[in-house]
């Protein structure tokens, strides 16, 4: 990166924070401190009151920068967000992104304006990646709780019981995955952390109640623990050739770690958590895949097999 472009992008990144470290500005730009240290001088030659405090960051003395223009890659990806958000996010949030393109859209350049018009049908997200939770309304103010730390009661149901019980909990941070949102948090029913289906959330309020953030995990520490907990499994798997080509497309989905060539078949190695589910992945390709290990999820398949043949004959 030129570094005229590099000192705009590091003022615009100083601007973004109330305090920014020397470490995360040389990590977005792959550059070392010495650098760092060398252009946040630079900045402050040109008369940009910087502050700093030892051991804490860099900050912005009541300095502003005039309106940002934004360069054409830039406006793309404002759009292709939108999309995403359209599809991933809930009420409450697509509501307030629609009203902060608008803005954004406001004070755009006019073939930057006609740009957004004319990509905009030309972009598309499956039905498929949408998710239960759009219908809600509970992500934004479950950031606010997150930022501000708020304990908050909630009227969750759970599908497994078919009940739904009154729980307060200290929400730590908001994970996607699988087929929506989840809010990570500690329960003071269960007095260790939950993993709450956003959509499955009835009601939820906010109380007069704080808590202390260092007094329990990060969203990361979490999600690290998670990891740790959970015992994959190594699979050894032989497919024919001719249908392996198949299996390119969702293999890494399903932990995929290496294969070898064996000549008229791939050996396949892979590392998963859910025997049950690669099992019925693998049923799909019928003969052409022979399992070589573990034994457990052969025995999974022969179920699954005989589950269906007695399905059929009856």
């Amino acid at each position: 990166m030129i570094r005229l472009n590099r000192l705009t992008a590091i003022l615009i990144h100083l601007q973004s924070k109330r305090v920014v470290k020397a470490q995360e500005i040389a990590d977005r730009f792959e550059i070392s401190l010495r650098t760092v240290y060398r252009d946040i001088r630079a900045l402050e030659e040109t008369g940009i009151p910087i502050g700093a405090e030892a051991g804490i960051g860099y900050f912005l003395e009541d300095y502003h920068l005039p309106p940002v223009m934004f360069t054409n890659n830039e406006v793309s990806s404002l759009l292709f967000g939108a999309k995403l958000v359209e599809k991933l996010a809930d009420n409450s949030i697509k509501e307030s992104y629609e009203s902060a393109l608008y803005k954004i859209k406001s004070v755009l350049k006019h073939p930057d304006q006609e740009h957004l018009d004319l990509l905009d049908p030309s972009i598309e997200i499956s039905e498929k990646f949408s998710t239960e939770s759009v219908s809600s309304s509970h992500l934004t103010p479950i950031q606010q709780a997150i930022v501000q730390r708020k304990v908050l009661e909630i009227e969750y149901f759970s599908p497994y019981s078919e009940t739904t019980t009154n729980r307060f909990i200290n929400p730590i941070g908001l994970y996607h995955y699988g087929s929506g949102w989840h809010l990570i948090a500690f329960c003071h029913t269960r007095d260790d952390y939950r993993d709450f289906r956003v959509d499955r959330i009835k009601t939820l309020s906010e109380t007069s109640e704080y808590f202390k953030k260092h007094d329990f995990h990060s969203l990361d520490k979490y999600l690290k623990e998670v990891k740790n907990e959970v015992q994959k499994e190594e699979v050894c798997i032989n497919v024919s050739k001719d249908r392996a080509r198949y299996m390119y497309e969702q293999k890494k989905n399903w932990g995929w770690v290496s294969e070898e060539d064996c000549g008229d078949y791939v050996k396949m190695v892979f590392k998963i958590n859910h025997l049950h589910g690669m099992a019925h992945w693998l049923l799909s390709f019928g003969k052409t895949v022979s399992i070589e290990r573990p034994e457990k999820l052969k025995s999974i398949m022969k179920g699954l097999a005989i589950e269906i043949y007695e399905h059929y004959i009856s």
